[in-house]
């Protein structure tokens, strides 16, 4: 369930821009090598990360957050973290991919929404 777990999905992204950028074929020669040492040190972080998030096969639940004396908003409340288990795991990627595609398509139409409109007010 990692897609349910940001600093998962934050760790796996970085590994995939590295991934890009030292097999692109304008790479040294080298970079190759250096994304499978970098790779080795990110699946200890990996490791470290889905042990936090308390992810499994067959059970998961939201990350835990320690709370920091005074740190916390007012209106903050710790968040359920009970495990829940796991049923239709593919159900639930393809729906959060489908939430994931339409927020995106959401913000491109409003960032172009807005450049349209600001194009439109210089011409006035």
């Amino acid at each position: 369930m990692w897609h349910r777990h940001p600093e998962l999905i934050w760790e796996l992204s970085a590994l995939r821009q590295h991934w890009l950028f030292c097999f692109d074929p304008q790479a040294k020669g080298n970079q190759a090598l250096a994304w499978h040492h970098d790779f080795s040190v990110a699946r200890e972080r990996l490791r470290d990360w889905v042990t936090i998030s308390g992810t499994r096969l067959d059970r998961d639940r939201p990350t835990r957050i320690t709370v920091w004396p005074g740190g916390e908003a007012e209106d903050w409340t710790e968040p359920d973290t009970t495990e829940r288990p796991v049923a239709k795991r593919t159900d639930d990627f393809l729906a959060f991919v489908e939430e994931q595609v339409k927020a995106r398509i959401a913000e491109q139409d409003a960032t172009i929404r807005e450049i349209v409109n600001i194009d439109w007010s210089e011409q006035s």
